[in-house]
């Protein structure tokens, strides 16, 4: 039998896709991450955005194309804001949301809508078996933030914070050459009065490569950066959620942080780790944002110097404050998306830029087109012309810019 998990959306959705990859091959099942034929089909969706909404909705139409007989699964975030698309598609669909996700392969037979109630306790599920050379550990879920746009909190529930121990665990039996941590709300972990900076240091004896996923201000702090100094191999890489360089943007996005305190935390970043990438989300088109407002961003990007950005124009979510504020026209979103991607090439092209002629570590991960691609630990792409089968860690010298990043080869 053959099973396709697919995944659309986060990170935390990527954890949870590759747990359930492992249950499909410990069942016996030939599993792919591409929507290839298959018997089986798992649709992990995304409602961050009404465009990630929109192509959860369209899996099935793609599937049916590659086996119309095909029994399909959906969860996530998308069928919990709004279940009856999916479950209007036809009646021999399982149709199921965000919780319980560790008992999705125990409902294989069942069809219908199966959506289980919030939990309050971290969901243990099974380790993953990633299709990648990196392993994404998911170590918290949900969020008490409310950001005025953001719908997630209401679909994931409140913050919630995996044990140590299984983190721990799980990292040592699948032994993956880089685990990134992941959360929801990654800076609100807590377990037990353990915070993120107690996570990393119960991690120094960990020995594959360490890198964060998405971080707030307010848990930049001496005491985390010398936790993850101290481990034995962290990719000082940071992606650090901005949103907006405008204070008066900030403050109706309820985003509780200035921009003073922000660059203030980058400066602190780099004062541990001097080669940082530091990359960020930035929202463009926010209801309250002026083109003063918008300015003030585009400067804010310059003071910075983001390694990369990850830019998107403001979607109304239904449900959210943001919601009820007036959208500006897809005119202006758009003209501010197009020079916020300019952006994004300039501080891409500079940091790489700066790092021609440097010594970078290299993990490799797919073999394309004559080169083999990774990244570094700074997060900067990089292609080594030819097959590298080894799958370990590898000095690399950057020579120049190319594609997505920068061409390199081996010392």
């Amino acid at each position: 039998m053959k099973a396709v998990v697919f995944t659309l959306g986060c990170k935390v959705n990527e954890c949870e896709s590759d747990s359930l990859i492992a249950g499909l091959i410990e069942r016996g099942y030939e599993v792919s991450d591409k929507l290839v034929p298959a018997d089986l089909y798992i649709v992990n969706t995304c409602a961050v955005t009404a465009e990630a909404e929109k192509k959860s909705r369209q899996t099935a139409s793609r599937i049916k194309k590659l086996n119309d007989k095909a029994k399909i699964i959906f969860t996530g975030c998308a069928v919990e804001k709004n279940f009856k698309p999916f479950a209007e598609k036809s009646n021999e669909y399982l149709v199921t949301g965000t919780f319980n996700k560790n008992k999705i392969l125990d409902m294989i037979d069942s069809v219908g809508v199966q959506i289980s109630p919030p939990c309050a306790e971290f969901e243990e599920l099974s380790f993953v078996k990633t299709l990648r050379t990196r392993a994404y550990i998911k170590v918290q879920d949900g969020c008490n933030n409310f950001c005025s746009y953001c719908i997630i909190p209401y679909l994931r529930g409140r913050s919630r914070s995996r044990n140590p121990q299984k983190i721990i665990e799980e990292i040592n039996a699948i032994n993956p050459k880089e685990a990134v941590i992941n959360g929801i709300n990654l800076s609100a972990y807590d377990y037990n009065g353990k915070t993120l900076a107690d996570l990393m240091e119960s991690l120094s004896e960990i020995n594959c490569r360490i890198r964060l996923g998405s971080l707030e201000v307010r848990v930049i702090d001496d005491r985390l950066l010398t936790a993850l100094k101290n481990l034995k191999n962290f990719a000082p890489h940071f992606h650090l959620s901005l949103q907006s360089g405008a204070d008066a943007v900030l403050k109706k996005m309820n985003r509780h942080y200035t921009t003073t305190e922000y660059l203030q935390k980058v400066e602190l970043i780099r004062k541990y780790f001097p080669t940082a990438g530091i990359t960020t989300d930035i929202i463009v088109g926010f209801p309250t944002e002026t083109e003063e407002d918008f300015i003030e961003t585009l400067n804010f990007v310059d003071k910075v110097k983001f390694s990369n950005i990850h830019p998107f124009t403001f979607s109304p979510r239904s449900g959210t404050v943001a919601f009820k504020m007036k959208d500006l026209s897809g005119d202006i979103k758009h003209d501010r998306l197009c020079r916020m991607m300019e952006k994004k090439a300039h501080c891409k092209s500079s940091f790489i830029a700066g790092h021609i002629g440097k010594t970078l570590d290299f993990l490799p991960e797919e073999n394309k087109e004559g080169f083999t691609e990774g990244y570094s630990e700074n997060y900067i792409r990089l292609y080594v012309e030819g097959k590298i089968d080894c799958k370990n860690i590898i000095k690399v010298r950057v020579i120049e810019p190319f594609k997505e990043g920068a061409k390199a080869q081996i010392i």
